[in-house]
């Protein structure tokens, strides 16, 4: 309650914010606007009795199950943001870019968002095919007309979500696009709490009903420990004289984070798990045998939560080491404290520095990318045991949940600090 206190005390963050809030209304106001002219009063049914589905559901914030503007969510925009950041990896002008600083960053988020509206075109086109061939005519016969409004209002729905996210990264109170996710999560929670307590209330399983409380507890423990875990490396300054007055000869530390990717692993790893049975759903119904047969084999493989959990736990693994290479740039670091004057000691400064910070970095981020790798996949192995099916929606959306929360909560005390110093 105090912090609230300072947070609506400091006019500038209470400005901050409140516009975030106003943002995130907005999104959650345009995902109950339905794209004109399909009936989606049918379609909430034939989400809940499909797992995959369903999952993307939850992650537009029920925006797909209503065929809502928005019911893309920010999928498109993750997809192209992985992709950007593989090119860039491979393409040497794109690297080049990237180091350009602020004006290469700008450029490369540039390239972002025009990918960002083919995509969306495709995976809106791709959703309303499959609920044609799949959801029992859900859909309707749909003229070229109602195809094409829906493709553009589905897309238009897309970049208006990144516009916003970007908003609200502006703020410096959370990352905009995590953010939008946590909404339509948070939204999404009521119905997946009613639909487990349900199960059991038909069942009458206390012993499945502590098993999620549980569950539920060791996941937020969980994330706050990795999240909040650093390494912290000793650095010191060298004493420099200037005229009369004497600089630096103090000792501090560097701290390395045991999570430097934060959420974005997890973001990524549920897009890249949700791609192959999708598509699959998408050729199921071909005319060529072998494809229709390779699309039916793929979906079975999907469903089977075994390889499910597998898959996710491996996507999450890769992701983490994968963003954590984007983000932690040792040679940057051990560049700046050369031109401070600082050092670490017993690590001669320059490429040794950058080396010594690239090993220590492998070997915290392994026990981070194992931690959260197994965090994602521990409600899949409760589920087995259970048998309740929303536990994996929930513990998956609780995952992204806890750590956007932490992650905000961060950025707003920072600002709560600039202030204090200013005065």
């Amino acid at each position: 309650m105090n912090r609230l206190q300072q947070i609506w005390k400091a006019k500038e963050v209470r400005k901050k914010v409140l516009f975030v809030l106003a943002m995130l209304f907005i999104y959650r106001v345009a995902a109950h606007i339905p794209i004109p002219g399909i009936d989606a009063s049918r379609l909430k049914d034939f989400f809940a009795s499909n797992e995959i589905l369903g999952l993307v559901n939850v992650f537009s914030g029920g925006g797909l199950s209503g065929f809502s503007i928005v019911m893309l969510g920010v999928g498109p925009y993750i997809t192209a943001s992985i992709i950007l950041q593989l090119l860039v990896m491979i393409v040497p002008k794109l690297e080049e870019i990237q180091k350009e600083g602020e004006s290469g960053q700008k450029r490369i988020n540039q390239y972002t968002r025009l990918l960002t509206v083919p995509l969306a075109v495709i995976q809106a086109y791709s959703f309303m095919t499959i609920l044609q061939r799949q959801g029992q005519g859900l859909l309707g016969e749909l003229g070229w007309y109602q195809w094409a409004s829906a493709l553009v209002v589905a897309t238009a729905g897309t970049m208006l979500l990144v516009w916003l996210g970007e908003l609200i990264t502006e703020k410096k109170v959370g990352n905009g696009t995590s953010l939008i996710i946590f909404a339509g999560i948070v939204a999404s929670l009521p119905t997946t709490i009613s639909n487990t307590a349900a199960v059991f209330d038909a069942s009458s399983q206390l012993v499945s009903l502590i098993t999620f409380v549980l569950i539920g507890l060791i996941t937020i423990v969980s994330i706050i420990v990795i999240t909040e875990g650093q390494r912290n490396i000793p650095v010191s300054y060298a004493r420099q004289m200037r005229g009369n007055a004497t600089y630096g000869g103090v000792n501090t530390y560097l701290p390395l984070r045991v999570n430097q990717a934060g959420v974005i692993p997890i973001i990524f790893a549920i897009s890249v798990v949700l791609f192959p049975p999708l598509a699959a759903r998408f050729f199921e119904t071909s005319n060529i045998p072998w494809v229709a047969n390779a699309a039916t084999e793929t979906i079975r493989l999907f469903s089977d939560q075994t390889i499910y959990g597998v898959l996710y736990f491996v996507m999450v693994f890769a992701f983490t080491y994968f963003y954590t290479a984007v983000v932690f740039k040792p040679e940057q670091i051990a560049e700046n404290l050369q031109k401070q004057g600082g050092f670490i000691p017993g690590i001669r400064p320059g490429t040794q520095t950058s080396q010594y910070l690239q090993t220590v970095m492998n070997r915290i981020i392994l026990a981070g990318a194992l931690f959260l790798g197994l965090i994602a996949v521990l409600p899949v192995i409760i589920q087995q045991v259970s048998g309740i099916a929303t536990l994996t929606v929930g513990g998956t959306s609780l995952l992204i949940v806890v750590a956007v929360i932490i992650e905000t909560v961060k950025q707003i005390d920072s600002q709560l600090v600039m202030r204090d110093y200013e005065i």
